[in-house]
């Protein structure tokens, strides 16, 4: 019996927000003195959509300035765009309102799956923004919404050309695919 197999590549999609409120992570200080950490009390933002492809060591991210149906639509582009020939992006994703809509099943080869429902574990895409704010973005003060960009952009391009980190960090056993 001749079947054709479907090539098909597992992304892993999520975004995050990265902006003045900040998240505060431990610091060290010498024994006896109280240390401090900068708390900005402004609401600029800019949201980062990545997409993770560990089985080729690959990443894709855009910086935003809002979280909606038209950034993710630029999104899968990205995706839809980095895919070869011939094969297809099976793209995992949680069940935000700008995934669930008709509107982003507008590429041949991207394959948009939701995850249940309150299961965030089951994306390694979260892994991504456990490393960049703990490791890079905490404990920092941003001037303005150009430089959350600028920091944003910055810390996305350090943290992919940390050697095998994507395949490192988001891969997964379950996810083998032909």
């Amino acid at each position: 019996m001749d079947t054709d197999l479907i090539k098909a590549d597992v992304w892993f999609q999520h975004e995050t927000k990265i902006g003045q409120q900040g998240s505060i992570t431990r610091i060290w200080a010498p024994k006896g003195t109280r240390s401090s950490a900068i708390c900005l009390q402004q609401f600029e933002y800019a949201y980062i959509f990545a997409a993770s492809c560990p089985a080729q060591d690959k990443a894709l991210g855009l910086v935003l300035p809002l979280a909606n149906t038209n950034g993710m639509i630029e999104h899968l582009r990205q995706i839809s765009q980095a895919t070869p020939k011939g094969r297809y992006a099976v793209v995992v994703m949680d069940r935000a309102s700008w995934h669930t809509t008709g509107k982003i099943k507008c590429f041949d080869n991207v394959i948009p799956i939701p995850l249940p429902p309150y299961s965030q574990e089951l994306n390694p895409a979260e892994q991504l923004w456990q490393h960049i704010k703990q490791g890079y973005l905490s404990n920092m003060a941003f001037k303005n919404y150009d430089d959350i960009v600028d920091k944003s952009c910055e810390v996305w391009c350090n943290i992919l050309n940390e050697t095998n980190f994507v395949s490192k960090s988001c891969g997964k056993q379950w996810v083998k695919l032909v």
